[in-house]
């Protein structure tokens, strides 16, 4: 599976911006997909994920009513609608996708393909 991320940017703070994950090589249709971030001189960090139908979602609480992920499986996309963006939420952000059609899981370790990530920025 191959993932590309788009949509990131400079945005002043209160401000939106929705990220896109398109997938290639295999539908993800059996795939949980998360999004994390990482931040300058800090660990990547997962902020939200989806299990394989879109069905169950999960959200860090420092993006929790913020952020929502989200998926097409019929268009091979994940979306991430980031709403009220904040200085903090400054960070390279990258799609991920799992294997397995279980729990979300919230450990950068457990995810099996990533894309190159798309950088956010946003002004204070």
């Amino acid at each position: 599976v191959q993932l590309v991320e788009s949509g990131g940017g400079l945005v002043q703070a209160g401000g939106s911006l929705r990220l896109s994950c398109a997938a290639s090589g295999r539908t993800l249709d059996m795939y949980n997909v998360a999004w994390f971030r990482q931040a300058p001189g800090k660990e990547r960090e997962f902020a939200a994920g989806s299990s394989w139908s879109g069905g169950r979602t999960s959200h860090a609480d420092s993006v929790k009513g913020r952020f929502t992920i989200s998926r097409e499986n019929a268009k091979n996309m994940v979306y991430l609608q980031m709403n009220s963006l904040k200085a903090e939420d400054t960070a390279v952000y990258y799609c991920a996708a799992r294997r397995s059609p279980l729990r979300i899981a919230t450990m950068s370790s457990e995810y099996d393909y990533w894309g190159q990530g798309t950088q956010v920025t946003v002004s204070s």
